[in-house]
């Protein structure tokens, strides 16, 4: 389940943009008689000390933190590049995190990260609103089904309204039925239809929350 966000290019081939083949690693929580032996990027890993100084909140074994610095980017891409519609270059990724740091959270269990939200905050000068926009929103297949993309974007919301946000818009594909039913439980509005909006030409749907 992903967001797309406004920007539309094929990833530059560039040092910054190139990732290294990942290691992967057995989740020792997956090893239980009921659960699958899930294998989990090294990238994802969670460091002991942004998980000591990040944390906002805990659901059960998920715990929900606040990005901290560059070093959880990695996790964020490879959580991300997943799911996208279209492919990322890090300074997409860079343009929303480093100017909106506040407004991206992930999700973590077991000392990897599962799932994260990406968004931003601006002023709408033409209209004196302050919108906010959901760039993007990834959870691990494993960990879908347990409501994190839920928590991630409540999350998000609440943070937004705290800093007087009147309305919060999103884009994601009409073919997205898990994300459009996330949506519509959270109260967005289907706000506008955008023929062939991404890349491989499906359409996408604008959503839109008023929080004033």
């Amino acid at each position: 389940m992903s967001n797309c966000a406004p920007t539309k290019t094929v990833a530059e081939s560039s040092p910054d943009a190139s990732v290294a083949e990942p290691s992967v690693t057995k989740n020792p929580a997956s090893n239980g008689p009921d659960s699958p032996n899930l294998e989990m990027d090294e990238r994802c890993r969670v460091g002991d000390e942004i998980e000591a100084a990040s944390v906002v909140k805990t659901e059960g074994d998920i715990k929900f933190c606040r990005y901290v610095d560059e070093r959880q980017m990695p996790a964020i891409m490879s959580l991300m590049s997943k799911d996208l519609s279209e492919p990322y270059s890090i300074y997409t990724y860079r343009y929303f995190i480093c100017q909106w740091p506040h407004l991206t959270f992930l999700a973590m269990c077991d000392g990897y990260y599962v799932g994260a939200i990406v968004c931003k905050l601006d002023q709408q000068h033409s209209r004196s609103i302050s919108r906010g926009y959901i760039a993007m929103l990834t959870v691990d297949k494993a960990f879908r089904r347990r409501r994190i993309g839920s928590s991630l974007v409540r999350i998000a919301l609440n943070t937004m309204c705290q800093q007087r946000c009147d309305e919060v818009v999103l884009e994601t594909e009409v073919t997205n039925e898990n994300a459009l039913r996330l949506y519509d439980h959270l109260g967005f509005c289907r706000d506008k239809r955008l023929v062939r909006y991404y890349m491989n030409d499906v359409d996408a749907l604008r959503l839109k929350l008023w929080l004033t």
